[in-house]
């Protein structure tokens, strides 16, 4: 967009922002929700790496396929407990998994 067109929508009320913004989180909730999806990035590149179903590796963590689905969604009723015993259990080191959380996917503003 334009600075112009910008400039016009602003004087007409509208206002811009990210979801950070729209959603009115916190820096630490922005952050948490970054972590959680970092590990279910993590998750189903790693499962599917080693080539194992969904259902192979709710097997090993004792859990439903359905639930690894939504793990690897980023769903926010998944635990970072959960996640984090996922990875666990496909051999994830506490290394890897610390590098995994400190990975930011948001730009540099």
């Amino acid at each position: 967009m334009t600075k112009a067109k910008r400039k016009k929508l602003e004087t007409k009320g509208w206002k811009f922002g990210d979801a950070q913004d729209f959603l009115d989180l916190t820096d630490e909730e922005i952050t948490l929700i970054e972590m959680k999806l970092s590990l279910s990035y993590q998750l189903r590149g790693l499962r599917q790496k080693k080539r194992l179903s969904q259902t192979e590796l709710a097997k090993r963590i004792d859990s439903s396929q359905s639930r690894v689905a939504k793990m690897e969604a980023g769903d926010p009723s998944v635990s970072m407990e959960l996640l984090i015993k996922a990875l666990l259990a496909l051999g994830t080191t506490r290394k890897e998994l610390a590098s995994t959380i400190g990975q930011s996917k948001r730009k540099a503003a």
